[in-house]
């Protein structure tokens, strides 16, 4: 080796570690088998984050099989490059997404790669791509434990824990017990394992039945000694928004099934985001998610109109009235914005990434209500009055007239 490559080996070292040091947290989801919904759960994982708040980047390293585009609507689309970086698409206000699927002319292109071309790609896919400041990304690896997945964690093993996905069967979880065993082998933390396909439920009757069996997963967690972060059923809904490139934790976040992959981010955000990760070995940093202002900052209001006036609903607004006031009450900015188009779960960290943090509104629906307070931004719902410096001044003054949130669907 001469001294140009030790130079370069060097450099790119460098530059990885500047990348990484701007990312909270990588999660890596694995599974030792194919077919068992690992990319669905991926994706729907990072909304998940991303519904909390949480800046949230996806990488698809499924080299031969990418998926991720068409599960978020992307099909088609290609990255950007801007000085000598791959761009990143950006999705639902604050999710970023590179995937060998923008590099591909078509869906019927095969990539038809050695194990020394696939890693050199990942590699380039960290190291290279604007990824900015991200509270964690979630990345997404073939099945089994070849050459992606083995370069992802020798990558970005040092800010990961793995999340393992199975289906309850035993041929399942025969062959992601490998699965495990890879992670110990390579000193990966791993976060928990997610039973997929775990029982339907009947959309007609509500009945429960075990097609799959059932506790496949929690047994071999158990077995192993590791965190079972939850069940998700069987779905019909999952699979028409799959067909139809409508992310599902986005179209569908009122069903049952949501609730489960929200009991699941849950314990990766306590145990994976918060605690020390599986193992004991490595911490995790704290999410960056906004707050709400203390009181000697500039609050950051933001109201829905409608021709320039409060409207009743805050998701079915013309445009948002964006207004800053001090401590003092004094309005300093006022701005109007075009919000992006009206999708269930978009508006919270859209207006969060915006540094709101007030709503004021006429009306607010109890989802929207919660994924606000996750993000740490104050909702005021039932406000009445016609303007939006009006309403806030009188909110400053504490003279605000509130009555029935017009929306508590």
């Amino acid at each position: 080796m001469d001294c140009n490559e030790v130079t370069n080996e060097a450099e790119d070292a460098k530059a990885l570690e500047a990348r990484l040091s701007k990312i909270g947290h990588i999660f890596i989801v694995l599974s030792g088998k194919g077919g068992v919904g690992k990319s669905t759960v991926a994706v729907n994982l990072a909304l998940s984050l991303s519904l909390r708040g949480m800046r949230t980047g996806i990488l698809d390293v499924d080299i031969h099989g990418p998926s991720i585009p068409k599960l978020l609507g992307l099909s088609g689309q290609q990255v950007g490059a801007a000085n000598n970086e791959i761009i990143p698409i950006e999705v639902y206000g604050n999710i970023k997404v590179v995937s060998m699927g923008f590099l591909l002319d078509g869906n019927e292109r095969a990539v038809i790669w050695r194990g020394p071309m696939k890693a050199k790609v990942i590699k380039e896919f960290v190291q290279h791509v604007a990824w900015g400041d991200l509270d964690c990304l979630v990345v997404d690896c073939p099945p089994g434990t070849g050459d992606e997945p083995l370069s992802v964690a020798q990558l970005l093993g040092a800010k990961s824990s793995a999340i393992i996905v199975t289906t309850p069967q035993q041929m399942s979880t025969i062959d992601v017990e490998k699965c495990i065993t890879f992670c110990e082998q390579l000193g990966l933390p791993v976060a928990g394992i997610i039973e997929n396909m775990s029982g339907f439920v009947c959309p007609d009757c509500g009945k429960e039945v075990d097609i799959f069996s059932s506790g496949g997963g929690k047994k071999l967690a158990e077995q192993f000694d590791l965190p079972f972060l939850g069940k998700i059923p069987l779905d019909p809904d999952i699979v028409k928004s799959g067909e139809e490139e409508k992310p599902y934790m986005y179209y569908y976040s009122k069903t049952k099934t949501a609730e489960k992959f929200d009991e699941i981010i849950e314990q990766i955000v306590a145990f994976g985001m918060k605690e020390n990760v599986y193992s004991g070995s490595k911490t995790v940093a704290e999410p960056a998610t906004k707050t709400v202002a203390n009181k000697e900052d500039t609050m950051k209001f933001a109201v829905p109109t409608n021709e320039g006036k409060l409207c009743a609903h805050f998701g079915h607004c013309e445009k948002f009235a964006i207004i800053d006031a001090n401590e003092q009450g004094a309005i300093l900015n006022e701005t109007y914005i075009t919000p992006p188009p009206h999708e269930p779960g978009l508006l919270p960290p859209w207006l969060s990434q915006q540094g709101v943090n007030c709503i004021i509104a006429g009306g607010m629906g109890s989802r929207a209500q919660q994924l606000f307070a996750q993000a740490g931004v104050k909702v005021v719902t039932g406000a009445q009055g016609e303007y939006p410096r009006e309403v806030i001044e009188n909110y400053l003054k504490g003279t605000l007239v509130t009555g029935t949130n017009t929306c508590d669907h």
